[in-house]
């Protein structure tokens, strides 16, 4: 099985997030923001992936700590889970449309960080989600996952339904990437490690 359990506790956030890649159920997600777990439930159940999120962060300041912490969470336990990726497919990408928004998410796990992010948001806020932490938590998990990440809004005029495209495609860019297609790492150097 493909999983990992990480736990990060700091002056800002206590965080224990398990993942399993290989089998999917609905998880317990409870980070403080009800926008945040409902993107986190959306983005686990697109990529078939189980995924529980319990934090406890510093909300009364704001939400960053607890979305970037996620983040940083999230990508090691995907890092963790993956291993050394050997048999996945590697790439993946997505095009979901979410009513008037069309969010395109494309990926590639080879353990090189980094992130595209070309998005604008009409609005500041979805409920108590300061929507520019979306950025911040994609540049948390590429971070900490080794994954190559663009995320390209072509067009949308309501911010949840940008928000909520770009977290679907996100899942379904990662189901296929982690898929296993065959049993080598799939390089032609023979590795996918730096």
């Amino acid at each position: 099985m493909r999983e990992a359990l990480i736990i990060r506790k700091t002056r800002e956030t206590d965080i224990k997030l398990e993942l399993n890649l290989d089998e999917y159920s609905e998880g317990k997600i409870n980070t403080g923001i009800g926008f945040f777990n409902h993107m986190l439930t959306l983005f686990a159940f697109r990529a078939g992936i189980k995924l529980h999120v319990d934090c406890l962060g510093d909300l009364e300041i704001d939400g960053h700590h607890t979305v970037e912490d996620i983040g940083i969470c999230l990508g090691q336990a995907i890092k963790k889970a993956i291993g050394d990726k050997k048999g996945i497919n590697r790439y993946g990408s997505s095009r979901i449309p979410m009513d008037e928004s069309l969010a395109l998410v494309d990926l590639n796990v080879a353990n090189r960080s980094f992130l595209v992010f070309n998005v604008e948001m009409p609005s500041t806020r979805v409920g108590e989600f300061e929507t520019e932490l979306t950025e911040e938590f994609f540049v948390a998990v590429a971070s900490n996952s080794g994954i190559t990440i663009h995320v390209n809004l072509e067009y949308g005029r309501n911010t949840h339904h940008i928000i909520e495209a770009i977290f679907v495609a996100f899942g379904d860019a990662l189901k296929k990437a982690i898929q296993i297609t065959s049993d080598i790492i799939p390089s032609t150097k023979g590795t996918l490690s730096l």
